[in-house]
Parts: structure tokens; sequence; C-alpha cells
């Protein structure tokens, strides 16, 4: 064997694998880490609400849905009933079901891994496995944002409900704010067409209008009503 010969790079693979699952990896990690740390902001919230350290992790832990946790903790922490908190929650949690649908060819599983999986689906992975070059670039985006998320929420969510019970006034820090300004900044992109400012209004006028006249938690679950048959019409009429 000649020093040529010994000291060549290995070929690179055809398709370039390695490089590209990396790249998934890198983000999935990156978006983990961003959309965990709104759960220091949920765990300090849900103690301000009434949750213990247990039950504020045990809750992230079991429904693992930032919206549906936050609108748990804020109907029962304004004095609502637990089961306006759960409709609302799981109003929120509805689109989740519609992200399993389209995974459902994508991921191919069964079982028990079926049930772990649907734990996964997420605003984040779902999108992370959308225009992928490959189903299994696809499969692996779905996973590693799935899990990075899991992982840093939940460590999150404990570090921030401890926190809270250090802190003398949690909400002075803007807590109560970290997770509807995110949610504006995600939303910010579709407000540029004018079709969405018209649900949005419409949704916060209903919103508006009834909560002097409606207990906590039934206002947000008529707008999320009204949002999504505007919704609705619209897409017929684009058609």
């Amino acid at each position: 064997m000649t020093k040529a010969q010994s000291t060549a790079s290995p070929v690179p693979t055809a398709d370039g694998w390695p490089r590209r699952r990396a790249a998934v990896l890198r983000d999935a990690v990156g978006v983990g880490l961003a959309v965990g740390a709104l759960g220091l902001s949920f765990g300090a919230l849900a103690v301000v609400a009434g949750f213990s350290v247990p039950q504020s992790c045990v809750l992230s832990l079991l429904m693992f849905s930032g919206a549906s946790q936050f609108a748990v903790i804020g109907v029962l922490g304004a004095g609502g009933a637990a089961l306006t908190g759960a409709a609302t929650a799981t109003l929120l949690g509805v689109r989740n079901s519609l992200y399993g649908l389209n995974l459902s060819a994508l991921l191919r599983v069964g079982g028990l891994r079926r049930a772990a999986t649907a734990q996964l689906v997420l605003d984040e992975s779902s999108a992370m496995s959308m225009g992928r070059a490959t189903e299994r670039e696809a499969r692996l985006a779905f996973y590693a944002t799935g899990a990075a998320v899991f992982v840093c929420w939940n460590i999150a969510t404990l570090a921030g409900a401890l926190g809270a019970k250090v802190l003398p006034d949690p909400e002075a820090l803007g807590l109560d704010v970290a997770s509807p300004a995110a949610f504006v900044a995600l939303l910010m992109p579709r407000l540029r067409e004018r079709r969405f400012w018209a649900v949005a209004v419409a949704a916060a006028a209903v919103a508006i209008a009834g909560v002097p006249l409606l207990p906590v938690g039934v206002p947000v679950l008529l707008a999320g009503l009204v949002a999504g048959a505007a919704a609705l019409a619209l897409r017929k009429e684009s058609r």
C-alpha cells in the first residue's frame, strides 16, 4: 500500500447524510432550548396560581402542551372551574390531533410506540419534519425536536417552580407575559395577510365582550370557536 493510499480520506457518502443529520440535530437542540425556556415561565406561574412543585412537573410530563398548560393554570388561578380549564386546554390541543393525521403516514408506528410518539406531536416537531428531502430526515427531525423540547421543557418547569418558591413576586419579572409574547411573535408573519386580521379581530371582539358576562375561561373558548369558524369560512371562499 502506498503512502497516498494509506492517508487518503474516507469516501464521502453519496447523499451527504452525516452532514444533514448533524444539521437536523443542531437545529433540534436549538429549538428545544428556545421553547424550553418558556417552561421557566410556566413553572413559576403554576406555583403562583396555587399548584405545588410536583403538580406543576406532572402537568408538564403528562399534558406536555405549552398553550394548554398555560390555559389550565390561567383559568384555575383566576378562580375558574376545573371543567372550564379542561375544555379550554382541549380546544387549544385539538391542533395536535390534526398534526397527528398528517404525521401518521410518515412515522408509521403502532402499539406502545404510537402512544409514546403521540406525546411528541407538537407545533415545533411537526414544523421541523416538513419540507425535508427524505422521509429519513423528516423522521429524525420530528423525533429529535420532540425529544429536545420535552427534556428542556420539563427541566425548565422544575427550575421555574422551584424558583417561584424563592422569589417574593415572580410576576414582577414579567414571566406572566412571556408566553403571550411568544405566541404574538409566532403569529406576526401570518398577520401580514388581511384575512388573518379579520379572524383575529373577530375572535378578540368576542373574547372582550364576554369577559364581563361569562365565567373565567369561557370567553377564550368562544373566541377559539369563532376563530375556527371564521378560518373555515375564509378557506371556502379562497377555493
